[in-house]
C-alpha cells in the first residue's frame, strides 16, 4: 500500500471530482447482481420441488404395491416417469443454480477487492500506522473469501433446506397428521437449542477465537518481513516468542470456544440424526399400526420422507458457522469500507505556481497528542530545504502533509495560494512526488517501475531517468535489463530500490518533490550526483528532504530543525552554526566538519 503512493504510484480517480468508491457502499456489490442472485434462488426452489418428484414417487409406487387389491399400472407408471423427470429436471437446474451462484460470488469478490483497494488508496497514511499488516491482509484475503458460503452456497442450501421440507410437510400431513406431528418432535428439540448457539457469552467466544487469529496472522507477517534484522542482531527468541504467545492465546480461546461450543452442537447432532429421527417415527408409527389407527403401507411415507423434516435445523447447524463467519467477516470489510477518505473537492482549484506554506499547521494522530505544534514554513519554488531533527520530532509527519497522505488538524498547507483540499487529486499528483526512505517496488519489470507514473514514456525517457538516477549501469547488468521483472527475476538491494524510484520521480518530473532520506544508501558521492540531477534545468523544482547526513545538509538552501513537532530553528546552513545551537549539535553528532 506505502509503495503504492510514490511518485504517481498512487490511485488516481477517474475525475477531480472525486473516486468512484464513495458511492458504492457495503451493498453495492449485491445490489449489482441483485437479478443473478434472484435467479440463483428462482432456480434452487424449481430444483428442491423437482427433486420431490422420485421420493414422491417411491412412496406411491410403495403404498400402490403394497396396497390390498389389484396392482393400478397406470398409476405405476405414470409414478416412474414422473420420477424420472423430475430427478433430471432436479439436476439440470441445481447444477445451473450452483455454477451461477460460483460466478456471482467471483464477481461479488472482485467487486468488494477492488472497493477495499480504492478505499485503502484514499485513506489516512495515519491509519495505517494503527492497523497490523496482518489484520489488513486478514480483511483482503480471507475475509473476502470468508463471503463465499453466503453468495454461492447459502442460497442454495437454505432454499433446499426449506422448501423441500415444507412440501413434504403437507404431503405427510394428508396421510396422517398425528404422525406428523410426531415426526416433528426432533426438530422441536433441536430448534430448542439453537438459543443456547447465540447466546451473548458464545458470540463473545466467537469474536476472541476471530481477534486471536488476526493477532497470529500480524505476528507472521511481521516476524517474516523482519527476520532479516531479528538473526543479524540476535532477537530471535524475542520475536519467536511473540508468535509463541500469540499462538498460546489462540489454544486458551479455541479451547474456551470448544467447551462452549460442544455440548450444544452434540445435542443438535443427536436429535437430527437418522438413527434417532427413525425410532421416533418407528416408536410411533408402530403404535398408530397395532392401534389400527393407521394402515401399515402408510407408514413409508414417513420413513422415507420424514428424515427430510429435519434439513432445515440440520442446515442452520452444519452452516451456523460458515454464515456467523461470514457475517463477521462482512462486518469487517464495512468497517474499512467505512473509514474516512480524504475528502476530494466538489469544485476544484488548480494551484497558480509552486510556492509551498505551511500556515500554524497543528496534527495529531490521537486526542491530546499533538506531533505537529504551530507548524509556519514557505519554500520557495526553485528551493532545496533541509528537514532535520532528532527521531520522534515530527519530521515524517510533516513531509507527509505535502503530498496529503494526512490533513492538518488545524491550520492549512497551500500550494501556488491554494490549500490541498481545494485542489484535485489528479491535480496534485502531478505537482508533488513522494519518494521513502524504505522503497517497496512492484512485482513488475523494471521499465514498468519506472514509468509507473507515465504509463505511456517512451524508453528513451525511461532510461534517461535511470542514468541522471545512477542506476543505469546496474540495469543493464542484470537478466533482460529494462525488462527484468523484480522480485521474480531478480532482488534489488535497499540503495538500488531507492534510484527506481528516484529514477520514477525524475520522470514524473513534477515541481514539487518530497524525499524521505530517499538517498540513504547511496554512498556521498552518488549522492551529490543524484542531488544534482533532481534540480530542473529552470530552477524551479521545490525540494523538501528529510536528512540526517551532513552532506546533504551543506547544500541545502535553507535548515527546517524540528524538535518535539516545532520549528526550533531555520536558516542557511552556516549561518546556523555560528548560532551554536541545536542545529550546530546536530551537525557535530552527525560528524560534521566545521565550516
Amino acid at each position: 500500500m506505502i509503495e503504492g503512493l510514490e511518485a504517481g504510484e498512487r490511485s488516481v480517480p477517474d475525475s477531480d471530482s472525486g473516486p468512484v468508491e464513495e458511492r458504492g457502499g457495503l451493498s453495492g456489490p449485491l445490489r449489482a447482481h441483485v437479478r443473478v442472485f434472484a435467479a440463483v434462488v428462482v432456480l434452487q426452489v424449481v430444483g428442491a420441488l423437482a427433486g420431490l418428484a422420485p421420493l414422491l414417487a417411491v412412496v406411491e409406487l410403495g403404498r400402490t404395491l403394497l396396497a390390498p387389491g389389484p396392482i393400478d399400472e397406470g398409476h405405476v407408471w405414470r409414478a416412474v416417469v414422473v420420477g424420472a423427470i423430475g430427478l433430471f429436471v432436479r439436476l439440470l437446474f441445481t447444477a445451473v443454480s450452483s455454477g451461477l451462484g460460483h460466478v456471482l460470488d467471483g464477481q461479488v469478490q472482485l467487486t468488494f477487492r477492488r472497493q477495499l483497494a480504492a478505499r485503502l488508496g484514499r485513506v489516512p497514511i495515519g491509519w495505517f500506522s494503527r492497523r497490523g499488516t496482518g489484520e489488513l491482509a486478514k480483511v483482503v484475503g480471507e475475509d473476502v473469501s470468508a463471503v463465499h458460503p453466503l453468495i454461492a452456497h447459502a442460497p442454495g442450501e437454505l432454499v433446499s433446506a426449506f422448501v423441500v421440507p415444507l412440501v413434504s410437510l403437507v404431503y405427510l400431513f394428508t396421510v396422517d397428521w398425528r404422525l406428523t406431528l410426531i415426526t416433528l418432535i426432533p426438530v422441536v428439540l433441536a430448534i430448542s437449542l439453537v438459543p443456547l448457539l447465540m447466546l451473548p457469552a458464545r458470540t463473545r467466544e466467537q469474536e476472541e477465537f476471530d481477534e486471536s487469529m488476526g493477532r497470529i496472522a500480524s505476528s507472521v507477517v511481521e516476524f517474516v518481513q523482519g527476520i532479516s534484522v531479528v538473526k543479524a542482531f540476535g532477537g530471535f527468541g524475542r520475536a519467536h516468542g511473540k508468535f509463541l504467545t500469540a499462538v498460546d492465546d489462540f489454544v486458551g480461546t479455541f479451547f474456551r470456544w470448544v467447551r462452549g461450543m460442544s455440548p450444544v452442537a452434540a445435542g443438535m447432532q443427536l436429535a437430527l440424526s437418522p438413527p434417532f429421527v427413525l425410532l421416533v417415527v418407528l416408536i410411533g408409527g408402530t403404535s398408530l399400526i397395532t392401534s389400527g389407527g393407521l394402515a401399515p403401507a402408510d407408514l413409508l411415507p414417513f420413513l422415507l420422507l420424514g428424515l427430510g423434516l429435519t434439513a432445515p435445523v440440520a442446515a442452520l447447524g452444519h452452516g451456523f458457522d460458515d454464515l456467523q463467519a461470514a457475517g463477521r467477516a462482512v462486518g469487517r470489510i464495512k468497517e474499512v469500507l467505512d473509514v474516512p477518505s480524504l475528502p476530494e473537492p466538489a469544485h476544484p482549484v488548480a494551484p497558480q505556481g509552486h510556492r509551498v506554506e505551511l500556515r500554524d499547521v497543528r496534527f495529531d494522530y490521537e486526542e491530546d497528542h499533538e506531533v505537529l505544534r504551530g507548524i509556519d514554513l514557505v519554500l520557495e519554488p526553485g528551493t532545496f530545504t533541509a528537514l532535520v531533527g532528532p527521531s520522534g520530532s515530527g519530521k515524517s509527519t510533516l513531509v507527509q502533509l505535502l503530498p496529503r497522505f494526512f490533513d492538518p488538524s488545524q491550520g492549512s498547507v497551500t500550494i501556488g495560494g491554494v490549500d490541498l483540499r481545494e485542489i484535485g487529486s489528479r491535480q496534485l499528483y502531478r505537482t508533488v512526488s513522494f519518494v521513502f526512505q524504505d522503497v517497496r517496488l512492484l512485482r513488475a519489470s523494471v521499465a514498468d517501475n519506472i514509468a509507473l507514473a507515465v504509463p505511456h514514456a517512451e524508453r528513451d525517457d525511461v532510461v534517461r531517468a535511470a542514468e541522471l538516477a545512477h542506476i543505469h549501469d546496474r540495469i543493464l547488468d542484470i537478466p533482460n535489463g529494462y525488462g527484468t521483472v523484480i522480485g521474480e527475476d531478480v532482488k534489488l538491494s535497499g540503495g538500488e530500490a531507492q534510484r527506481i524510484a528516484l529514477a520514477r520521480a525524475l520522470l514524473a518530473d513534477t515541481p514539487v518533490l518530497v524525499l524521505d532520506e530517499a538517498t540513504a544508501f547511496a554512498d556521498p558521492q552518488t549522492e551529490q550526483a543524484i542531488r544534482q540531477a533532481l534540480v530542473t534545468p529552470g530552477g524551479e523544482r521545490t525540494m523538501l528532504v528529510i536528512a540526517h547526513r551532513p552532506e546533504t545538509v551543506a547544500d541545502a538552501d535553507t535548515v527546517v530543525m524540528l524538535e518535539n513537532g516545532s520549528v526550533v530553528e531555520r536558516g542557511r546552513p552556516a549561518e546556523l552554526l555560528t548560532q551554536e545551537g541545536k542545529f550546530a549539535e546536530f551537525w557535530r553528532s552527525r560528524g560534521g566538519q566545521p565550516r
